[in-house]
């Protein structure tokens, strides 16, 4: 089973308000990766919330995903990793994790599937979207993984490992992987489809 894991814990500092709660397309962008994720059947979804919690938990509590409070939210991107896997590893029949942000709009259930598809193929292989000339997420890592996830401090992401272990990652091209949102012009210039 594979157990994915939505990181929906950040303040949006930069966009002065929550952007899980940005509405692109008549949904918010977390509504769109949770929509994204649940298309995966056979598998488990979290998703990690930390600042403006109560009202993001608002509108998602109806859905069939698991909310995980990260109290630790703002010393960093691994606090939330760390709530995640520590969440996953509860389940015996969970074999990997797919880690994925609330920020990307681009990334559908589609992906989400080749991403496993590859996995089935190189099971003790990280397998990573590429873009922009790196790696990130989404990104799916085996059970063996967990313990450098859990590694992970202050505000180090899958990226950390991904880098590190560059010899054994699978890359999936996903050049729309490099758009994400961080500030209200980016959201501007999506809506406008300049992005």
């Amino acid at each position: 089973m594979t157990g994915i894991i939505i990181l929906a814990a950040g303040a949006s500092t930069r966009m002065g308000k929550p952007k899980q709660q940005l509405i692109y397309e008549q949904k918010t962008l977390l509504q769109r990766s949770i929509d994204a994720a649940l298309g995966i059947s056979n598998a488990i979804v979290y998703v990690v919330l930390g600042a403006n919690a109560e009202v993001i938990k608002l509108t998602i509590e109806h859905l069939p995903v698991n909310i995980i409070y990260n109290d630790d939210w703002e010393s960093g991107m691994s606090s939330s990793i760390k709530a995640g896997i520590t969440a996953l590893s509860a389940y015996p029949d969970v074999d990997d994790a797919l880690l994925m942000l609330c920020d990307q709009p681009f990334v559908d259930a589609a992906l989400l599937k080749q991403l496993i598809g590859l996995k089935t193929s190189a099971p003790s292989y990280i397998i990573a979207c590429g873009y922009s000339d790196t790696i990130g997420v989404p990104a799916l890592f085996s059970k063996n993984h967990f313990s450098q996830l859990l590694a992970l401090t202050g505000n180090e992401g899958a990226k950390k490992l991904l880098m590190q272990q560059q010899s054994t990652v699978i890359t999936l091209p996903f050049i729309q992987g490099s758009i994400d949102i961080d500030t209200p012009d980016d959201l501007k210039r999506l809506k406008k489809g300049q992005l």
